[in-house]
Formats: structure tokens, C-alpha cells, sequence
């Protein structure tokens, strides 16, 4: 038993993926396949009309897949039916004569500018935002949505520009570290430099707080200022790079400098502390 299992595994082992992957092909992709009303080969790829239907593998499971790719991007389930894989054209970009095409990936759909080449650039893409309709994008809305983010504009306080984009988390308006969500995607293409000043002059802040503290406590015996602060978990005195939560006990109003320097003592001792055991 054991000098033919040993030669099997030593044969086995010389092989590449790729050629499980075509004897594979040989014998499950023609089972898969319907026949063809013409009588031409059920492997000759039905979009570029050159290349053969070969089973494939990705992170999402196994499927067949054009041997063209990437110029031919024709893609069937194991099931036979056409999947969502495939490029849908939108039309060509008048100024640059790229084509846009709509795709389905692994994180959804998204539209790309141009053709996926080996070693070459990668293409502009876009995902696709949850509040627009597939069927509702045409060549002019994915031409705005790939030309994001857009300068809205230089802002009226320091001239620095405005800039209008759609983020992780939905469509927002940008000037320097502060940012402001959008109701929708419309608003994102459409905003002007009112509407996003408003926008900015309510919305929340990347980097330092811009909240007013409770209470100024003074100059830290080493330099800058110690404040008490209201935060999402409570209050807190800052000074510097250090947030030290007050006790539940102490009240925000009563806090004197000497106490504040204490709490942040204490800070500081259990995070030199903690970064001592780290190292």
C-alpha cells in the first residue's frame, strides 16, 4: 500500500493548480454546458467567439470562465445560466473615448473608466452608492459619479478648497479636517459653496475637538492649558495629548487645577506603566 500511495502523492505533487484545472475542464465543463443550436464546439467562449469556457476558482467559489480574460470577461455559474460578473457598457467617454462599463464585484456593484490591463494602470472605479437604481445610471450620472470627489470650491474663511466626494460612510462635503454628511448622492454632484459652508459650520470635525470646555483650570506646571471636558463617555480633563476620565464621584464644576494635575498624574503613571510591560 504504501509504495503506491507514495508514488501517487510524489506524482500528485508536481501538478500546478492550473492543471487540475484543465484535466477538470475536459470532462466536468462540457456536462455543464447546453448544446449548441449551431453545432459549434459548447466550449468556444459565446461573447469573443476565440476563446474556450475553462472551470476557475476564486475566493467566491468555482465558476467558468472565458480563457480570453481579460479582455473577454464572459462568466458562467456552474449552473450554466450567465452571471452578474460581466461588464455592462454605459457608453464612451466623449473627452477621453474610454468606455464605461458597469460591474458587479466582490463588494458590490461599481463603474470603471476603461479597460483592466495586465501591467498597466489601474482603471478609475467607483462604487456603486446603495440610494441610486442600477437602471437609473446612464452615461452622464456615471461620468459625474467617477469624476468624485470635485472641488467645490475655495472657502470664503481661508481660501482653502471645499471638496465634495461620497466616503465609507455615505456622501460628505470636506474643508481641510472638517467634514459634514450630505442627505444623498444627488447632493454630493449638485452642492454649492452655501450649502456646504452651512453644512460645515454644523458638522463634526477630524482631529482635534472643536467643542468649548467646561471649565479652564489654568496652565499645567509644565506647559499648556488644563480644561475639563465633556466627552461621549462622561467628563474628562485634557491637557496636552492626555484624557483622564474625572471619577463619577467628583463633580465636573468643582474640579480645582490640583486635582486635575492628580487625575492626569495618575494617567500618565498607568500608561508609562503599560507601555513599560509592552516592551
Amino acid at each position: 500500500f504504501w509504495h503506491e500511495f507514495e508514488a501517487a502523492v510524489a506524482a500528485a505533487s508536481e501538478l500546478r493548480i492550473g492543471d487540475v484545472l484543465d484535466r477538470l475542464s475536459d470532462s466536468i465543463v462540457p456536462a455543464l454546458l447546453p448544446v449548441r443550436e449551431d453545432g459549434a464546439d459548447i466550449r468556444l467562449c459565446p461573447r469573443c467567439g476565440h476563446g474556450r469556457l475553462n472551470l476557475r476558482t476564486s475566493r467566491g467559489g468555482a465558476f467558468i470562465g472565458c480563457s480570453a480574460y481579460p479582455e473577454c470577461r464572459f462568466l458562467l455559474s456552474l449552473d450554466g445560466s450567465e452571471t452578474q460578473s460581466g461588464q455592462t457598457s454605459i457608453g464612451a467617454d466623449p473627452e477621453t473615448g474610454l468606455e464605461v462599463t458597469l460591474n458587479s464585484g466582490r463588494f458590490g456593484p461599481y463603474l470603471q473608466l476603461g479597460p483592466s490591463e495586465r501591467g498597466q494602470e489601474k482603471p478609475k472605479r467607483v462604487t456603486m452608492p446603495k440610494d441610486l437604481e442600477l437602471a437609473s445610471v446612464d452615461l452622464a450620472m456615471a461620468l459625474a459619479l467617477l469624476s468624485l470627489p470635485r472641488t467645490v470650491g475655495a472657502h470664503p474663511d481661508d481660501g482653502e478648497p471645499v471638496v465634495a466626494g461620497i466616503g465609507r460612510y455615505g456622501p460628505f462635503v470636506r474643508h481641510g479636517k472638517k467634514y459634514a454628511r450630505l442627505a444623498n448622492t444627488a447632493e454630493a454632484l449638485e452642492v454649492g459653496m452655501n450649502r456646504a459652508v452651512d453644512l460645515l459650520s454644523q458638522g463634526p470635525s477630524r482631529g482635534k475637538a472643536s467643542a468649548k470646555p467646561l471649565k479652564e483650570l489654568g496652565e499645567h506646571p509644565e506647559g499648556g492649558a488644563v480644561d475639563v471636558m465633556d466627552g461621549r463617555y462622561g467628563p474628562y480633563v485634557k491637557w496636552n495629548k492626555i484624557n483622564a476620565a474625572l471619577p463619577k464621584s467628583m463633580d465636573p464644576s468643582s474640579v480645582s487645577l490640583a486635582d486635575a494635575i492628580e487625575i492626569i498624574n495618575k494617567k500618565k503613571f498607568t500608561r508609562n506603566r503599560k507601555m513599560r510591560n509592552r516592551k
